[in-house]
Parts: C-alpha cells; structure tokens; sequence
C-alpha cells in the first residue's frame, strides 16, 4: 500500500443546533492512506453519513480540518469546494442518480465534460474503458433506465472514476442490491484499490461487506471507537 495520506481528519466535532443544540460528532481524527480500502459502520444515528457528507465537502459547518489529497479543504468557498469535489472526489450513492434517458456512456460522460480538462474524444475513450472494466461495455448505447439495478450501479461507479478522483466516497452503495451484485461491487472497489491506488471510504450497514475491506472504521454516538 501507498505511504501518500489522501485524507486526514483532525479534531472533527460537529453540532445540529435545530430543535436544541446536539453534538453529533465529538473529536474525530483520523487519516486514510492512498490505495486504502475504508468501511464507516455504525447504528442509525451513530454519525456515519454525517461525517461522510463533511469528508465529501458537501457540508462545511464543523469545527476541525479536512486535508484531502495534501489540500486544505476547511474554510473554502462553496464555488471553490464544489470544483474541488468535481476533480477530487467520486461518488457512488445506494441510489444511482443516473439521468434516466441518458445513455450508460452519456451518463459516465458527464463529470468530466463539466470538469472541461479533456477532449470529447477522450473522455468518451475514458468512458468506455471504465464501462469495460466494470464488464458492462455492451451497455453503453443503452439508456440508463433500461438497465438492470445491478448494472445502474457499476455505471455509476464509472461515472466516479472518470476524473480520476482522489477518493470514491460511496454512501450505503450496496443498500439497493441483492447479494450477487453486492459481492460484485465489493469486488470492483477491491480491484480499484489493489490495482489503481484508488482510495476508497464507503459507510455500509453491511457488516459483511465491512469486514472484508482493509480497515473499518467505526463510529458510536459520534465518537470513534
């Protein structure tokens, strides 16, 4: 595994003030290495997907620092964070939020042709090479609400990949699957991991599934064990 450190959390804490003021998240540091398999567990309520939503940027209302690969993250813009994200961070939901009458290779498109760094031409040939390595490439004509629920997720999988992020952050991404596509995602981020140095945290209830990444990470009324 890599020595790089693609995020590190320091001395997190966390309030919701509405009804009354509650601390969600007391005192969380910890760092994630390049090439890092990370599952977040924890009961309902235990602050998993708040803190994911802070490592992802999407909320940036907590006391403490976010470094994601080697960049200070705390005290940016929301228009700066939200081209960071673009370029930094994959996201792999337990919905897909594919656009439905996309096609597969249109939808994987999209990130990168926001993103604005590369030809249509080759981010079309990117495209493709993530759909194939996720062993759908047949499905790329084909429009995303004609796709089984199975193949909507490796489609958005690919479309995390494709600017190249530092870390794929996937909330609950099996929570929709039956067993045979749960193990078939699994398997995909084992293989990111293992041959792309890709960084990967994802929350899961799947304890299953948690157990066999490389680390787990687990959180109990906002504190980590």
């Amino acid at each position: 595994m890599n020595t790089e450190i693609a995020l590190s959390v320091k001395s997190i804490n966390k309030y919701f003030h509405e009804p009354s003021t509650f601390h969600v998240l007391k005192d969380i540091s910890f760092e994630v290495m390049k090439g890092e398999f990370t599952s977040l567990i924890g009961k309902s309520g235990s602050g998993k997907s708040t803190l994911l939503y802070l490592l992802s940027t999407m909320d940036n209302d907590y006391e403490g620092e976010i470094t994601i690969n080697g960049e200070l993250v705390t005290g940016k813009t929301q228009n700066k964070l939200a081209a960071f994200r673009n370029a930094h961070i994959g996201f792999v939901f337990q919905f897909h939020y594919l656009l439905p009458e996309f096609t597969a290779l249109d939808n994987v498109m999209l990130p990168a042709l926001k993103l604005g760094r590369k030809s249509r031409e080759e981010i079309r040939h990117d495209a493709m090479t993530n759909l194939k390595l996720l062993g759908i490439e047949e499905q790329a004509p084909k429009q995303a609400n004609k796709l089984s629920g199975g193949q909507q997720q490796r489609v958005a999988i690919a479309r995390a990949l494709i600017n190249e992020p530092a870390i794929i952050m996937g909330d609950e991404p099996t929570g929709n699957l039956d067993t045979k596509n749960t193990d078939i995602v699994f398997d995909i981020f084992r293989q990111l991991a293992a041959e792309r140095g890709q960084t990967i945290i994802t929350v899961t209830h799947d304890p299953e599934f948690a157990n066999k990444s490389d680390r787990v990470l687990e959180l109990s009324d906002g504190e980590l064990l």
